[in-house]
């Protein structure tokens, strides 16, 4: 009786549901995003292709630094502020995002024009990084107001609407031959009609009427405490996800764009696998790990999951590492056959790296804002360490013993402070 009491909770059945369409999208992303590596791989080449990835590599440094003012401090605010407030809330976010997001695209665009990339590289880039300014400033301003309802239901849906359509116009435009600088730009038509949609649907939604205003203000004060109070999460990430795209970074002065191409499809393909682990780490933390209060049983939580996880990622990695051969061939191609081996090695970097966000989970929980940063900085240190030796040795394979050593370090920290926090 008291799980049927729990599930008609309509709190409970919201979050639920919330879960059901988080999961939909992410494998919906997931998979469209496999289906248009596969046929732009056969369509560029591996050259070409690994100038496409290394331009995506750019992109994924660089967007981090628009997610100032991030998801941790937007959605309490907005929850504790009175409806009155949300126009102030949400407009004093949305130009904080902005205003950042302007600066990094100008620089972008800088760098590109005089030449610090290949040109090829930066033609692509060009269009890609127009999505910073659409995404994070506008796009993620409603999303956290969705999450503020736990009702993200609208953005996963237009998400996925918009990146199946995505797929449908990048085979249209390979169908039509086209250059390869043209396609980044259909990340931005994405990101402008994810835009577009959902600030409909917020007019609607919360305006009330069709003619309605957006009704959003700028508050100075407000204005200065996003930009500080989210500060050290946010270079956390910044770390975080230069950390994840070390490899590619480095081994660009190493190899050659078609060997970087062959890499990147692995990792790619890999990287995929591994989303599967955070996604599972981010369904079991409400339930395991963020309601719970008793530190013995948050103790045994984390044991439990961790060992659950570890035999998840290893079981899972063995079968990758199995049908290796005919996963790359079939989505990338004849030409990727030097991708298979990469491939195999590369699978087996879940174990560390599931392992590390369910550790994460805890410093999240007590939001240790100072231990996330010294971690990924501890893992970008390490992993930049272990490159410039390994690569140089191994060429591509040094570049996974470098991401291996810094998932090492990461989860390092992890346990300590865990044992730390957690101790009875």
């Amino acid at each position: 009786m008291l799980a049927l009491k729990r599930f008609t909770n309509p709190d409970v059945t919201r979050a639920v549901a919330n879960l059901v369409w988080l999961g939909l999208e992410r494998l919906t992303q997931i998979g469209v995003a496999i289906a248009i590596s596969g046929v732009l791989a056969r369509y560029f080449g591996p050259d070409v292709f690994g100038k496409w990835q290394y331009a995506n590599t750019l992109l994924l440094v660089l967007s981090p630094i628009t997610w100032v003012c991030g998801a941790e401090i937007l959605v309490p605010t907005i929850v504790h502020r009175q409806q009155e407030q949300l126009g102030t809330v949400l407009g004093s976010a949305f130009a904080l995002r902005l205003l950042v997001s302007a600066v990094a695209l100008l620089l972008t665009w800088a760098g590109i024009a005089a030449g610090f990339t290949d040109p090829l590289v930066g033609a692509m880039l060009a269009g890609l990084a127009v999505t910073m300014l659409l995404r994070e400033p506008l796009v993620g301003v409603i999303n956290a107001w969705l999450q503020s309802m736990t009702y993200s239901k609208p953005q996963l849906v237009t998400s996925m609407t918009t990146a199946i359509a995505k797929a449908i116009l990048v085979w249209l435009l390979v169908r039509a031959a086209a250059a390869p600088a043209r396609f980044g730009w259909l990340w931005a038509l994405e990101s402008a009609v994810i835009g577009f949609v959902l600030i409909v649907y917020y007019v609607r939604r919360d305006v009330g009427k069709p003619g309605g205003k957006l009704g959003w203000h700028l508050d100075r004060a407000l204005f200065r405490h996003f930009a500080t109070a989210g500060a050290v999460f946010w270079l956390g990430l910044i770390c975080m996800y230069l950390f994840l795209k070390l490899d590619r970074l480095m081994l660009e002065r190493a190899i050659s764009f078609a060997d970087l191409g062959r890499y990147s499809a692995a990792q790619q393909l890999n990287e995929n696998w591994i989303t599967l682990a955070l996604m599972l780490a981010q369904t079991l933390a409400p339930a395991f790990v963020y309601r719970i209060q008793d530190l013995v049983q948050l103790r045994r939580n984390m044991w439990r999951l961790t060992a659950m996880t570890a035999v998840l990622m290893i079981a899972g990695a063995c079968v990758l590492d199995l049908l290796a051969g005919f996963i790359i061939r079939r989505v990338f191609g004849p030409n990727f056959e030097e991708a298979v081996d990469i491939f195999r090695w590369a699978v087996w970097l879940s174990v560390p790296a599931g392992i590390e966000a369910i550790g994460n989970l805890v410093v999240l929980k007590y939001q240790a804002k100072f231990v996330l940063l010294s971690k990924w900085l501890l893992a970008l240190a390490v992993a930049c360490v272990v490159n410039l030796l390994a690569i140089a040795r191994m060429g591509a394979y040094g570049a996974l013993v470098g991401l291996a050593a810094g998932y090492l370090a990461a989860a390092s920290v992890n346990f300590y402070y865990i044992r730390f926090k957690l101790r009875p």
